[in-house]
């Protein structure tokens, strides 16, 4: 082990925070991978030194009370949301909790923040306002601190922006012309990772006087476009042939953001639109000169990354998820809703056939539609969606089996109405198959 003490890694499920935390791992520090939910792979990777606990609850004494127990010198702050909604609000994640956390922590603590690059007089959006404001909070705090600003991070996963960027380079699309000319330095993960084992080793050898604010990024200028080409030459994609209006992109990042509001995490929102319009810039020749680190440029961070088919399928069918599900969605809620109304009477008559009385019939057509309507509901909020898709193939294929046991004259119907069941069904399963985000 690295020093007697501990680092603690909050926010450690997303990109970059799992990124860190394994690195750590890897080179014998003390680690606690600290987050408010991990996937199974997640745990896999990071056992046995993962912490599920919802700390953005913790106040100031608990907090304190919980770094002091597992004895945690070192903070690594990788918490993060794009904009307001379900998981929290920039202003409290983002300032409230570093309040906290600078407060919880040991005087002679070091805080290595995770932050975004730019000149806060450029900032557009309550993201990165919220995110420079709780920078300056750290260098006010007369504590050790080093903030780290990368660009466009580029790592063999991918999640949010990088997913939506290899999406893109898979598809016969290009963003408009705004967008894919806004300026878009990368940095490799890997450089991050060693950015933090190196302050991390002159932090246990006994530096201190920490007050460094890095961009940490390639040297070389690119943009958007570059970065979607590259991927593009990278995985195999398609020459770009459709370039989409920047009216359409304005209507998907409207999209995004009441998807958002139902949970889910869409890579396109206004937030993310307007900070790739902002641009990603910065000058990592400090961070170069007091680490020692030469940046890969774009083109080596790209050689970097994975190349197989299971990259390629994922690019094909990231965009294709939300598609599936808005499309599963709307199928069981206007099911439900079309027996209910202008179809209530045939459908009643239906159950009528097979000998129920009439107020039965009734009953169980309202019945069943409203639980055509809750399924649907449910498939579009994110955090019943698992459970509603499962129920929509049970409840799908035990309306196949009354069929063919009760009325098996549907299967002749010529619009196919059961038979289209069992694709409806097929369509669920690729739902599941591809709900995680990471």
């Amino acid at each position: 082990m690295s020093g007697s003490a501990t680092v603690a890694v909050f926010g450690a499920a997303g990109l970059i925070g799992e990124i860190v935390s394994a690195a750590l791992q890897e080179k014998g520090f003390r680690t606690i991978a600290v987050a408010r939910r991990f996937t199974e792979a997640q745990r896999s990777r990071l056992q046995p030194s993962h912490c599920t606990i919802d700390f953005m609850r913790l106040d100031r004494d608990r907090l304190s009370a919980w770094l002091a127990d597992h004895a945690v010198d070192v903070v690594i702050n990788c918490v993060g949301v794009l904009q307001d909604g379900p998981k929290g609000g920039t202003q409290d994640v983002h300032v409230g909790w570093i309040g906290r956390l600078l407060s919880a922590m040991p005087a002679q603590g070091l805080l290595i923040q995770l932050s975004v690059p730019g000149d806060p007089a450029s900032d557009r959006t309550p993201f990165s306002t919220s995110k420079h404001e709780a920078d300056a909070m750290i260098a006010a705090s007369g504590r050790d601190f080093v903030i780290l600003r990368p660009g466009f991070v580029l790592a063999p996963t991918a999640y949010g922006g990088s997913a939506l960027l290899r999406a893109v380079a898979s598809l016969p699309l290009n963003l408009s012309k705004q967008t894919a000319d806004a300026a878009f330095r990368v940095t490799d993960a890997a450089d991050l990772a060693a950015t933090v084992l190196d302050v991390l080793s002159k932090w246990r050898s006994g530096q201190r006087g920490w007050r460094a604010v890095w961009d940490v990024m390639a040297t070389d200028a690119s943009t958007v476009g570059d970065v979607i080409n590259g991927l593009s030459e990278r995985l195999g994609g398609p020459s770009r042939r459709l370039r989409l209006p920047a009216w359409l992109m304005q209507l998907g990042a409207r999209a995004g953001d009441a998807a958002s509001m139902l949970g889910w995490a869409p890579p396109i929102r206004s937030t993310s639109l307007a900070e790739m319009h902002r641009g990603v810039t910065g000058d990592p020749q400090g961070w170069m000169a007091a680490t020692g680190v030469r940046p890969k440029s774009l083109a080596e961070a790209l050689r970097q990354l994975p190349v197989g088919v299971q990259e390629r399928w994922f690019g094909r069918l990231y965009l294709l998820k939300a598609v599936v599900l808005a499309t599963l969605s709307l199928f069981w809620i206007a099911s439900g809703a079309i027996a209910l109304t202008v179809a209530f009477t045939e459908a009643t008559a239906i159950l009528s056939k097979i000998g129920l009385p009439d107020t039965l019939a009734r009953v169980t057509t309202v019945a069943t539609g409203m639980l055509d309507i809750a399924i649907g509901l449910g498939i579009a909020v994110r955090r019943s969606a698992w459970a509603s898709l499962w129920t929509g193939i049970a409840v799908s294929l035990l309306y196949v089996a009354a069929s063919v046991v009760l009325l098996p004259a549907l299967w002749a119907d010529p619009v196919g109405a059961m038979v289209k069941t069992v694709p409806i069904v097929a369509l669920m399963l690729v739902a599941l198959a591809t709900l995680d985000d990471r």
